[in-house]
């Protein structure tokens, strides 16, 4: 659609005379040209991730057969509450990348910051949890939103490049970091949740508040995903990521768009603060920092600036690394999370699912 808009383009500002059976035409070429092209790309493109699936595959039957139904089942009912806030976090991370290509750093601080919100509302307010939940995604995003008005949007019109915005993030992540520290200490925080009460089936159990997360993390990532491809928003986002240019010519409010990027991965992030909170039970000022890296592996896994691939990144990552607990120490097991992510990019440089620059 957007070289078809592009061809129009520049078939408006030639010198030779076109009458209107010829623009047509030649817009239907291009549309049936761009199309067989896209086809082309996915083909190419399910091939590691079918290679991919299969070794992946292969693991689990291993494990399954070497250590029994029960200790691999138990391990994957954690890798899905792992990977279940690895994804949020990671989809919120990769979209910025996807629309501005910025490498934030600072978006482990803003899960910490969203969990400290909770926190407020929670436990020294007194409110439900719901409530909470709701007000950190709302502060965080709100915070993604300021932060993009007073901060990038400037440097972007400066004509800043990468370098300089990637060490604002960095210095960034440290004031959030200890500006949370110097407001709330250092010392070990709790939500008020419920982390003992269990439920049993097929032999396995998963904490109540566990499954709650898992389940909260499926429906929010479905209702994204399906944003990103059906509505006028989710096309606007994925169109500026494809070429900023062309969007901004073809009557694509950039501005907007980008303050709507902040907005969700904003509240993405604060969203998955909590999930974590609430999984592990205690956090501190250095959540974002222990996950910082785990995000990151899960974008890369899944092919950075692709959404749909995060998404899948972060489950994979958690899979992988709970189920190295049942070979190695549990201490090691964020070492393996890395190792598999050398092992993808040694092979395929651009992740498993593979387009580097799309959303």
């Amino acid at each position: 659609m957007w070289v078809a808009a592009s061809a129009a383009y520049s078939l408006a500002n030639d010198e030779r005379r076109w009458d209107t059976g010829e623009v047509v035409e030649l817009m239907r070429s291009v549309r049936a040209l761009d199309a067989q092209r896209g086809r082309l790309r996915r083909a190419v493109g399910a091939r590691p991730a079918l290679a991919g699936l299969a070794f992946f595959l292969a693991i689990a039957i291993a494990l399954l057969i070497a250590k029994g139904a029960n200790a691999f089942g138990q391990t994957t009912v954690f890798g899905v509450v792992s990977g279940s806030y690895f994804a949020l976090g990671a989809v919120g991370l990769t979209i910025v990348y996807g629309v501005l290509r910025l490498v934030n750093f600072a978006h482990g601080d803003f899960l910490t910051f969203g969990a400290y919100m909770a926190f407020v509302i929670n436990v020294t307010v007194g409110l439900p949890l719901i409530v909470a939940v709701l007000f950190a995604i709302a502060t965080t995003g709100a915070v993604g939103v300021g932060l993009e008005l007073f901060m990038w949007r400037p440097m972007r019109a400066k004509g800043a490049g990468m370098l300089p915005l990637l060490l604002m993030s960095i210095g960034l992540a440290f004031v959030i970091r200890n500006g949370i520290q110097m407001v709330a200490g250092t010392g070990e925080r709790n939500l008020r949740v419920n982390v003992t009460s269990t439920i049993a089936f097929l032999g396995l159990r998963i904490g109540r508040t566990e499954l709650i997360v898992v389940l909260t993390s499926v429906v929010v990532l479905t209702l994204v995903g399906l944003m990103l491809r059906f509505t006028s928003l989710g096309k606007q986002m994925r169109a500026l990521a494809d070429n900023a240019e062309l969007a901004e010519a073809s009557g694509v409010d950039t501005n907007r768009i980008i303050l709507a990027t902040w907005l969700l991965a904003g509240g993405l992030a604060g969203l998955a603060g909590v999930l974590y909170a609430s999984a592990v039970g205690v956090f501190t000022p250095d959540l974002g920092f222990l996950l910082l890296l785990s995000l990151f592996a899960a974008v890369i896994l899944g092919g950075i600036g692709d959404a749909y691939g995060a998404l899948a990144g972060g489950f994979l990552l958690g899979l992988i690394q709970e189920w190295s607990t049942l070979v190695i120490d549990a201490r090691w097991k964020v070492a393996v999370g890395f190792a598999a992510l050398i092992i993808t990019l040694v092979l395929r440089p651009q992740g498993i699912f593979g387009r580097a620059r799309a959303i």
